[in-house]
């Protein structure tokens, strides 16, 4: 066959997707003569034939349904058919043919065929003809040879020959990588309509389940399974932002789709199915378009498949966003897109969706979590000023996506530089302003690593574009391209040497691949106990696929996953194992062959990226890098280093055994015990990899590690002790840190509660209308006494006023009603169309708005009174207008008669005097040289001196007949002029209109002056007229009614001309003339302030209860011993035995012989569980026992809450203080000694009197902090007490014990031995033997009581015993060992330790008891208190004669004691031998500074000695040997004994202080040797 030059396919029509990745293809054969053969048939991609071949094999069964790959899915293993090796030379099995496959190993279809033949052949060979292997490796080759021949050989078609431009023409038979971008993009979208759209016949949409992840919260192990997760979702993102280049691309993420969902589900299962099913229609849909007939396009059909794209980019979209329709609600209030519009379109419009810069913005604004939900939304806009105020004073630049989107779309970025410094603010004002645990932290964290891997893939995209732009411009360029191309391919290079090294080493003689145990991971079906021992599992497949996709970010990361794999073989295999031996070697070859490379690259000098993006990298190296820690690094470092650092008091580090696991050779049952094990080792690579994202997740951890060794180990070991001490030193540095970071204690919600009330009389009192008068101003003169109930408190704006400023409400709705009573006093006492009426209906109407804000409609305060809503409000005013308007219109009506009446008699002498034919009036009048007019405001004179004119509006004026002319106005008061509360305040220069009318004498006018209407006053002014002469009004005063009213119509002159002031005059109202303390209102406060809370009325709640006691009334809610309590309350419970009250919560109430009771549930405190010391509990815990008792109110001493865990993080009761506020979540087993946790408590419907707790929620939520068990300390001093001395074993105590409790003898005198001139540097000095009281320490005065048991027994004996089998184990190790062994221990030996245990401590307890009633005396024999009398073969001969030696110095007596004699023999005179007192078998050791360190080394030193050998070393070279002769390695100071030793004291050096050790043992030896001549 010819080979086609113009067109290459690039996956077959038939090619499946199932079982094997997509990958791209080169062209493949087709047929150049035959082009309607070409068309109908196109050619057939290798790489995809290969996969549905395989496919084929592996999916086919026989007649019973059976698999028959099964038996070729893995070679045999050589210890179950070691002949089968023999026989077989090549082993191969499917895995590794799928293995190849994945890797592209295949080139072409022959050498699958090669395989697959070599795999049945080895069947063949190896196995007989009637043999099940042996028929199926038959059929399936049948199988595989007759699906080839249909692939690579096709049927034949039509053979017309066509033009071979209508081939050209065709987009099906075009190449993907000559599709044009936008071709492609609407190809894509419409394989994922055809996925996401189709149904089964049942009309069910296949593809619901995989549109969105699964909850990481419910199906936690589909994460651990599921290693590339990935949905329909994802997908539609990546069409949108032109992810695939390919379709190939595409369908690689629909075959990841399916086989994901194949992995995690059973076969036969809906899901499973529905992934086939997923693929069948997709390989359906794309085979049609494959074969899609060449058209004719038009215009017409252009704008038709316009439509249709745009209706498949709303699908994607769909898919990308409107998956969560709550979420998509809050986009769009917050976002504000255009209506039908969403963000990706709408940014569309400005910017082409393959800019890099809408792609960064795109991966951060559709950034999703786990559980799918989007991470950007906290970040969509700015904080409230008003909510968050203190927001803008930490953060000077804030941002929000919506800036960063607008700007976006007005083109103002011109790179990605640009909008990633904007993202990098946005997230650091974010982490600048919470706290480091919370939720908006954690996603600022999260959405910086998704920004930052964009930003790398753009940066590596933008390179590879530069570079292909670069190499098809100009030739000349070539060579600075293609070192820019080795440059970048450095790194990669060097990872791809190192992963060859371990990949080709062999065995030396077998040839054998030390790798092939390496390559993948264990089957989870033959290791399943693999998975739980191994928690990050590592091979080398994993490794290769990372190097290829380069995710290693540096050489150093590839590394790490090398020594991880190596570390998980060596913890899993036994020592010594081939794997074991395997793993060691591969790591040193690698180690080698890095080495052999030499220092790798900088970061810093690799190519500096695309000019077309503009991106930057930095310059900073890694190690640099890592020198600078974040907070959170600091604090972890700081928490692990004091664990892992922490010593006891004899300077060991406790920590060492918890720095690695076991072995399971060792202890193969501690992984059948422990089912999470972990070790210090494993905490530190998850803080290097920056898994952590708190404090807490480490110390939850710690916690675990200690819980673990608390569970495997006996109580009384030292290793159980050791985890109690490490988990105490946890949890102190824990709090030392919480007290200097920020949250974690809940915010006092009584405070808050009485600001929000404060915020809320303030706000109703200050509002004003438009011209700036304060509502509450005409309120001022509503009484305090009600006229209508005089009985009831005192209450108007100044008493409410009192107790808001002294604290005195604790509750919304007690507020509320106070301020509503005074309000509807004031509409109740006034008419409906008073000025005090509709103040207060607004005032009211205010407080309802205001109120709902600040609680924001029971988000942050959840109250009784948010059931009273404005609708409630309009009801009540509508109804008390319709009660009072008939009255006031009867009122109005004869009001109205009576000005008839009087206007009648002004129309008879409308001048205000008798009627006169010879008035002449006119419009003004000339008056000393001043002109008045109608309309004008003048000043008349008063008849009393020194007080202010009148001030008079011109109506009339005449001119009678004698010559004297008047004037008829109205007269304006002034406000000391009306009657009014001294409370009233009033505006500057303010005047009334009054309903008083008279005339007089024109020549009574003082000047002319001018008042304005309210609405002018403030921003004009007339022109010709003194400031001071300028007045203004707002309403008009009845002086009948003396009452205010606003006036809504003003006539202005029309002679006087205004202009605008030069600034608008402030509204200021001053204070009333009469203003001074109402008595009214000191009597109401001295009354108010006799009670500290005004508490919301309740009553009593009677209730009828079925199956109650007979006789006896049940309540909802009850008062009693002046505390008011209701069902579902927790009180505390009188507990004499116990330290902290019990908590009982009332689920019934009754009064039973006028005593009431209670019955429901009892809550206990952690420390009546039974648990491990390592548990922690939340601060104030307690848990819901199985207890149910009947009270009687008389043992409730207080009352409490008892939340749940969800309301505890969220919400408050507002009248409980923050002590009485308890936690409960989990319920406490009595008889499985469990705490297991449950939904949630009880809740009751009860009656509709009871008062309701008003309910605060916090802002944020809060994060409850833990402390440690109360046992643990109590554990801690326990095991103390009993492990104090059981370093070396319980008889070597006794022996320290009686000499603390001995008088101190003088030490031997010092023998003239060739040591004696070294050891006189530091001589012993006799201590002044006085008697010493039995009982007395050396500390607290208290002799400490040994604590024996069986442990500590078996222990004493054991552990020299595995001393010498494992000289070189540490102390921590042996202790482990000595815990082992005790647990195997069958059950009568340790009983018979415990038997021996407790006779020993009975024979101590009566050796106490003797020598406490026969104290040391004088005279009393030394060697008799110790217990040790020689017989008479003791004295000899030979020991007379160093009498002369020199044991000639004289001892002083000390006063009441006999000074004993220097050495056994030297009797005293005429006493026999036998009753001679006796030395002890060791001297006394050294003063106090040294006494431990000689003790100790006496211990240790014998210690060493065994059956075989008398000495440990060879005294012939010990007694030689001196400190300046001997010169030793540093090899050889390592192996030194050093941990005898606390510290080295005053020495030089550790090994000089052990010289110096040596020296006082063999002096001792010595002289004890030459006293008992030995």
């Amino acid at each position: 066959m010819q080979m086609s030059s113009k067109r290459r396919r690039a996956t077959s029509p038939s090619s499946s997707v199932s079982g094997g990745d997509f990958d791209d293809a080169s062209s493949t054969p087709g047929s150049g003569r035959k082009r309607r053969r070409a068309f109908n048939v196109p050619t057939v991609d290798p790489i995809a034939v290969c996969h549905e071949l395989y496919n084929t094999v592996r999916d086919h069964k026989d007649d019973q349904g059976r698999l028959l790959c099964e038996l070729f899915i893995r070679v045999p293993k050589r210890r179950n058919l070691p002949d089968y090796y023999e026989v077989v030379s090549q082993p191969i099995d499917m895995t590794k043919i799928q293995q190849k496959l994945k890797s592209d190993d295949y080139q072409d279809v022959e050498q699958l065929t090669a395989d697959f033949q070599l795999m049945f052949n080895n069947a063949k060979n190896y196995y007989k003809a009637e043999s099940e292997e042996y028929k199926a490796a038959c059929r399936l080759w049948e199988l595989y040879v007759h699906i080839r021949n249909e692939f690579v050989q096709p049927g034949d078609g039509d053979e017309d020959d066509d033009d071979g431009e209508d081939m050209l023409d065709n987009p099906a038979l075009s190449t993907e990588d000559e599709t044009p971008p936008s071709c492609l993009k609407e190809v894509l979208e419409q394989l994922l309509d055809a996925v996401v759209s189709y149904t089964d016949t049942s009309g069910r949409v296949i593809s619901e389940l995989f549109q969105k992840l699964p909850s990481k919260m419910h199906y936690p192990d589909y994460y651990a399974v599921i290693k590339e997760p990935i949905d329909l979702r994802a997908i539609a993102q990546r069409i949108q932002i032109g992810y695939y280049k390919s379709v190939t691309a595409m369908a690689k993420d629909v075959d990841l789709l399916a086989k994901n969902a194949k992995t995690y589900n059973e076969p036969g299962s809906q899901v499973f199915k529905d992934a086939n099913t997923i693929k069948k229609v997709f390989i359906q849909r794309k085979t049609e378009i494959d074969h899609a007939e060449p058209t004719k396009t038009s215009v017409r059909i252009r704008n038709r498949r316009s439509a249709q794209g745009d209706r498949l980019s709303a699908i994607t979209l769909a898919l990308q966003y409107g998956s969560e329709s709550d979420e998509d609600a809050l986009l769009s209030g917050s976002v504000h897109y255009d209506e039908g519009e969403s963000e990706a379109e709408c940014l569309s419009f400005s910017m082409d969706m393959g800019n890099p810069v809408f792609q960064l913005y795109e991966a951060v604004r559709g950034g999703r979590n786990s559980q799918g939900q989007l991470l950007s939304e906290p970040f969509l806009q700015v904080p409230s000023r008003k909510e968050y105020p203190d927001y803008y004073q930490q953060v000077k630049q804030p941002i929000a996506l919506q800036q960063i989107r607008e700007k976006m779309k007005n083109g103002e970025y011109q790179s990605v530089e640009q909008m990633d410094s904007d993202l990098t603010l946005m997230f650091e004002n974010a982490k600048r302003y919470n706290v480091p645990n919370s939720a908006i932290f954690k996603r600022a964290l999260r959405l910086q690593q998704i920004l930052l891997m964009k930003k790398r893939e753009l940066l590596r995209r933008g390179d590879e574009e530069d570079q292909d732009s670069i190499l098809s411009s100009d030739t000349g360029t070539g060579s600075a391209t293609k070192k820019k191309s080795h440059k970048k391919n450095v790194k990669k290079n060097r990872m791809k040497a190192l992963y060859a090294a371990v990949t080709e080493a062999r065995e030396a003689g077998t040839n054998r691949r030390l790798c092939d145990l390496f390559m993948v991971k264990p089957s989870k079906k033959d290791y399943a106990d693999y998975y739980k021992v191994i928690l990050e599992p590592m091979d080398l497949k994993t490794m290769e696929h990372n190097i290829r996709s380069e995710r290693y970010a540096t050489e150093e990361a590839l590394m790490d996953d090398m020594r991880l794999m190596f570390r998980n073989a060596r913890h899993y295999n036994e020592e010594g194992s081939q794997v074991y031996d395997d793993a060691d070697i591969l790591e040193k070859i690698v180690k080698d062959k890095r080495k052999e490379l030499g220092a790798s690259p900088e970061e810093g000098t690799d190519n500096m990226g695309s000019p077309k993006l503009k991106l930057r990298k930095s310059g900073a190296s890694p190690k640099k890098s890592n020198k600078y820690l974040t907070p959170l690094q600091q604090r972890l470092n700081e928490l692990y280093d004091a664990v892992r650092n922490y010593t006891d008091g004899r300077g060991r580090r406790i920590s060492t055994i918890f720095l690695r696991l076991p072995s399971r050779a060792e202890l193969p049952d501690y992984y059948s015990t422990i089912k999470r094990p972990i070790d210090m080792e494993r905490l530190r690579s998850h803080m290097a990899g920056g898994r952590y994202q708190d404090v807490d997740a480490l110390v939850e951890d710690f916690a675990l590690m200690f819980n673990n060794a608390c569970t495997y180990n006996e109580p009384e070991s030292l290793i159980y002790r050791d985890a109690l001490l490490l988990h105490r030193v946890l949890l102190e540095t824990r709090r030392l840190q919480e007290g200097v970071e920020e949250g974690g204690s809940p915010p006092a919600v009584g405070p808050l509660v009485r600001e929000l009330i404060r915020s809320l009389f303030m706000s109703v009192l200050g509002h004003q209308d438009e011209e700036g008068r304060c509502y509450s101003d005409s309120l001022a003169e509503i009484p305090a006494q009600d006229p209508a109930s005089p009985e009831k408190p005192l209450l108007n704006f100044d008493v409410i006023r009192a107790n808001v400023e002294r604290g005195r409400y604790r509750r919304l709705d007690v507020f509320q009603e106070h301020m509503f009573e005074v309000l509807e006093k004031a509409r109740r006492l006034h008419r409906t169309d008073s000025e005090i009426f509709e103040d207060a209906v607004e005032l009211q109407q205010f407080f309802i708005k205001i109120r709902d804000e600040l609680c924001k409609n029971g988000e942050i305060l959840l109250s009784p009174a948010l059931s009273y809503t404005s609708k409630h409000m309009h009801s009540d005013v509508e109804q008390e207008k319709r009660e009072k308007l008939p009255k006031e219109m009867e009122e109005d009506k004869l009001k109205r008669e009576e000005e008839n009446k009087e206007e009648g008699e002004k129309a008879e002498d409308p001048a205000g005097g008798g009627a006169g034919p010879e008035r002449m009036y006119s419009q003004d009048c000339s008056f000393e040289n001043s002109t008045y007019h109608v309309g004008d405001c003048v000043y008349v004179q008063l008849a009393e001196a020194n007080r202010k004119p009148h001030i008079v509006c011109i109506e009339r004026l005449w001119e009678d007949e004698a010559g004297e002319k008047w004037l008829y106005g109205c007269w304006f008061y002034r406000p000391g002029e009306t009657f009014h509360l001294a409370t009233r305040k009033f505006l500057q220069q303010e005047v009334f209109k009054s309903d008083y009318f008279n005339k007089v004498l024109v020549s009574k006018i003082l000047g002319k002056c001018m008042v304005m209407f309210v609405k002018d006053y403030f921003k004009l002014q007339p022109e010709g007229v003194r400031p001071e002469d300028v007045y203004v009004c707002e309403s008009r005063y009845s002086a009948r009614n003396k009452a205010f009213k606003k006036i809504k119509l003003w006539a202005v002159p029309a002679a006087v001309r205004f202009v605008p002031r030069d600034v608008p005059l402030p509204v200021v109202r001053v204070a009333s003339m009469y203003a001074k303390r109402d008595q009214e209102k000191l009597l109401a406060v001295a009354d108010n302030g006799s009670r500290s809370i005004v508490d919301k009325e309740r009553e009593d709640v009677p209730v009828e209860m079925t199956g109650g006691e007979p006789g006896c009334p049940y309540y909802d809610q009850l008062h009693y011993n002046n505390t008011w309590l209701k069902v579902g309350d927790c009180v505390y419970i009188q507990s004499h035995e116990l330290i902290k009250p019990r908590i009982g919560r009332i689920e019934k109430l009754w009064v039973r012989d006028g005593a009431a009771f209670f019955f429901g549930p009892i809550f206990i405190h952690p420390e009546e569980t039974e648990h491990e010391p390592t548990r922690m509990f939340y601060r104030r815990e307690v848990f819901l026992s199985n207890l149910e008792e009947t009270c009687p109110m008389t043992c409730v001493i207080g009352k409490c809450v008892v939340s749940s865990f969800k309301d505890y993080l969220s919400c408050r009761p507002t009248e409980v203080s923050e002590e009485d506020v308890l936690l409960c979540e989990s319920r406490y087993i009595e008889s499985e000694k469990q705490m297991k946790k449950f939904k949630g408590l009880k809740r009751f419907s009860l009656h509709a009197k009871v008062v309701d707790d008003e309910i605060y929620y916090f802002r944020k939520l809060i994060v409850p902090q833990k402390e440690p068990s109360p046992l643990l300390n109590k554990k801690i001093e326990e095991l103390e007490m009993k492990l104090a001395d059981m370093d070396e074993g319980d008889e070597d105590l006794d022996d320290l014990e009686d000499e603390d409790e001995a008088p101190e003898t003088p030490s031997m005198p010092i023998m003239q031995t060739p040591l004696a001139s070294d050891l006189d540097i530091m001589p012993y000095t006799p201590p002044q033997s006085t008697p010493k009281v039995k009982g007395v320490s050396k500390k607290d005065g208290a002799k400490r009581k040994m604590n024996m048991s069986g442990y500590i027994l078996f222990s004493s004996e054991m552990r020299s015993v595995i001393k010498t089998r494992h000289p070189d184990f540490s102390f921590g190790e042996l202790s482990r060992l000595v815990g082992t062994e005790w647990r195997n221990l069958e059950a009568p030996k340790k009983v018979e330790y415990e038997e021996r245990a407790a006779r020993v401590v009975e024979q101590q307890e009566r050796e106490r008891a003797a020598q406490q009633q026969a104290s040391p005396r004088a005279g009393t024999p030394v060697g008799a208190m110790m217990g040790m009398t020689p017989g008479p073969g003791m004295m000899g001969p030979g020991m007379n004669g160093m009498q002369g030696s020199p044991g000639g110095h004289h001892y002083m007596q000390q006063p009441g004691m006999q000074a004993p004699p220097p050495y056994p023999g030297m009797g005293q005179l005429g006493q026999p031998s036998h009753l001679q007192p006796t030395t002890p078998m060791f001297v006394a050791p050294p003063p106090k500074t040294q006494r431990v360190l000689h003790s100790e080394a006496y211990l240790k030193y014998i210690e060493g000695l065994n059956a075989e050998n008398n000495t440990v070393s060879k005294w012939d070279q010990s007694l030689k040997a001196r400190r300046r002769d001997v010169h030793l390695s540093k090899e050889q100071e390592s192996r030194l004994p050093s941990h005898w030793l606390k510290s080295k004291g005053a020495h030089t050096t550790m090994a000089d202080a052990l010289w110096r050790l040596r020296d006082l043992m063999l002096r001792d030896s010595l002289n004890i040797r030459q006293a008992y001549n030995l």
